[in-house]
């Protein structure tokens, strides 16, 4: 009964490097086995600029040889050979996606970035919004939170929406507007001096 176990000079389909090839002969003059295994042409890597690397191909003794007698540094001069056996031959430079400025020569901007569903953008806002702060990054104290509450603005509005808002205000507020109506003047001085609190405010400046 034949033993089904590959011979050992003949590794299965599963050995490392081995493609089958039928009628695909050794590239070593004078071999009739298969060449199942791919080496790099005499002349160099094998590695062209305009189309697929180019191999030979070798049954698994002339492989065995070729790999044997493969050599790193052939063709280096003793300074090259001596840089490439350091310690730390080859990490010199930081690679880009480890690189602070991403390969460039600036840090990466917000504009650099495709965002189209502002989903960046929109975790900065709730970010921001959560911790109290403006997106400019101007500073705002407690008597200015306390302002833009009476006025009812969000924490990042500018200059123009805080005039438009007093504005709004002042004409809801107001007797004169309200036909002599004072009941509403203690919100109308508390909308004032929140006003002249926030337009004084560096925030605002």
């Amino acid at each position: 009964m034949a033993s089904s176990q590959p011979k050992k000079d003949r590794p299965n389909a599963r050995f490392h490097g081995r493609v089958e090839a039928p009628g695909r002969l050794c590239a070593e003059a004078g071999c009739d086995q298969a060449g199942e295994f791919r080496a790099p042409p005499l002349g160099g890597t094998g590695h062209t600029a305009d189309g697929p690397p180019q191999f030979r191909w070798l049954c698994l003794e002339h492989v065995r040889a070729f790999n044997s007698g493969y050599n790193f540094f052939k063709g280096m001069s003793p300074d090259e050979i001596h840089d490439a056996q350091r310690p730390l031959a080859g990490w010199e430079r930081e690679t880009r996606a480890f690189n602070a400025t991403g390969g460039t020569d600036r840090p990466p901007r917000w504009a650099d970035f495709a965002d189209p569903l502002d989903a960046i953008g929109a975790r900065f806002r709730d970010r921001v919004k959560d911790r109290g702060e403006r997106k400019d990054g101007k500073p705002l104290s407690g008597p200015d939170r306390e302002a833009l509450k009476t006025l009812d603005l969000e924490i990042d509005a500018d200059r123009a929406g805080l005039r438009k808002r007093y504005s709004e205000l002042v004409r809801k507020f107001h007797p004169d507007r309200n036909g002599g109506d004072r009941s509403n003047e203690d919100r109308l001085r508390r909308v004032i001096a929140a006003y002249q609190q926030l337009k004084g405010s560096p925030a605002f400046a």
